[in-house]
C-alpha cells in the first residue's frame, strides 16, 4: 500500500462531478410510515403509488465497501441500490473498482479500510464528489482468492493471524461506520447494513476461530450502534450469508452447498436482496437485527 491519501484530492476517482448524481435530489419520504389499511378492499391507484415510493431509494446516496469483484456480494448490492434509484459510491482496495463503477453508472474509489486516516480521507472524498451518504454497507472484509482466509487451529494460531482477521472483517466495519454515523444521524435518516456471516454467528468450523470471532464482532457492533443512534432516524443492522457461490469460492465450499436443505449454494443476488431490504424508508421499524440467508442450511444439526 502507498502513503495513507488523506485528502479528497488523493483519491483517485471515476466520477465526473458534471454527471447528474452530482445534483442528487436530497429530498426524503415522511418520518412516520402512515399507509392506511384498506380492510381486505381494493388497493387504489394512489395506494400502489405510494407503497412503491417506500420501497425507492431515489435522492439517496450509497457506498458499499468491498465492491470490487464483478461476482461478488458487494456489487450485486451496489448493482441492486442503483436498480432502487440510490446513487451509489463503491470502494475497493484496487482499481479495478472504477470498471465495476462504470458497468452500473456509479462512482468508484480507491482506498485501505483497515487504514484510520484513509477511511477518514474516503469519507470526505465521497462527500465531496457526490454528497453526504444516507446509506452505508459494510461488505469489505470477504476474503479472496489473492488474500485468502486464515485456517488453523487456535493451537497454532499466531497472534499476527488473530489480528490480521480482525483487522479485515471487523475493524473495517468500525472505522467505517464511526466515519459517517455521525452525519446521518445529525440529518435524522439512515440506514447501515453490515455483512456478517453465519460463521461465527450461528454456528463455527474448525480451524477458523478468528474469522468466526470477527464475524460475531459484526454482529455485536451492529446492536451496539443500533441502539445509540436509534432515536436518530439510523437503523443498523446485519445480514450473516451462508454458502455464497462468489469468484472466491472453494471446491470443499461450492460442495457444502450442494449438500445443503436447498441443494446449491446461495448467488450474490439474492443476498443483496436482503441487504437492501434493510435499506428501504419501509423498513424504519427494523434495527439491531441479523438476518441469516443460507437456504436453511442453519436449521439443520
Amino acid at each position: 500500500m502507498s502513503e495513507p491519501r488523506t485528502s479528497a484530492d488523493a483519491f483517485d476517482s471515476s466520477f465526473d462531478t458534471d454527471d447528474a448524481y452530482a445534483t442528487v435530489d436530497r429530498g426524503g419520504l415522511a418520518d412516520v410510515i402512515d399507509l392506511p389499511s384498506t380492510g381486505g378492499g381494493q388497493v387504489t391507484q394512489a395506494s400502489r403509488g405510494r407503497l412503491q415510493e417506500l420501497d425507492s431509494l431515489a435522492g439517496k446516496i450509497a457506498l458499499v465497501t468491498g465492491a470490487g469483484a464483478a461476482d461478488g456480494i458487494g456489487f450485486a448490492i451496489a448493482t441492486r441500490l442503483r436498480l432502487a434509484g440510490a446513487a451509489v459510491a463503491i470502494v475497493s482496495t484496487t482499481k479495478r473498482i472504477h470498471e465495476r463503477a462504470e458497468e452500473i453508472g456509479a462512482i468508484g474509489f480507491v482506498a485501505d479500510l483497515a487504514d484510520e486516516a484513509e477511511v477518514g480521507g474516503l469519507a470526505d472524498a465521497v462527500a465531496e464528489a457526490i454528497g453526504e451518504v444516507d446509506i452505508l454497507v459494510n461488505n469489505a472484509g470477504l476474503t479472496s482468492k489473492t488474500d485468502p482466509a486464515v485456517v488453523k487451529p487456535v493451537a497454532q494460531l499466531s497472534y499476527a493471524d488473530w489480528q490480521t482477521e480482525l483487522t479485515r472483517n471487523l475493524d473495517t466495519a468500525f472505522l467505517v461506520s464511526r466515519a459517517f454515523v455521525q452525519s446521518m444521524a445529525e440529518r435524522g435518516w439512515g440506514r447501515i447494513v453490515n455483512v456478517a456471516a453465519t460463521t461465527g454467528v450461528v454456528n463455527a468450523v474448525p480451524a477458523e476461530a478468528a474469522y468466526a470471532a470477527a464475524k460475531a464482532g459484526v454482529t455485536g457492533l451492529t446492536k451496539a450502534l443500533a441502539t445509540e443512534v436509534v432515536a436518530d432516524g439510523v437503523t443498523v443492522n446485519a445480514i450473516a450469508p451462508g454458502l455464497i457461490r462468489t469468484g472466491s469460492s472453494t471446491v470443499p465450499e461450492l460442495q457444502k452447498g450442494l449438500d445443503g436443505p436447498m441443494g446449491r449454494p446461495g448467488t450474490p443476488e439474492e443476498v443483496a436482496a436482503a441487504a437492501v431490504f434493510f435499506c428501504a424508508p419501509s423498513a424504519s421499524y427494523i434495527t439491531g437485527q441479523t438476518l441469516v440467508v443460507d437456504g436453511g442450511k442453519s436449521l439443520r444439526a
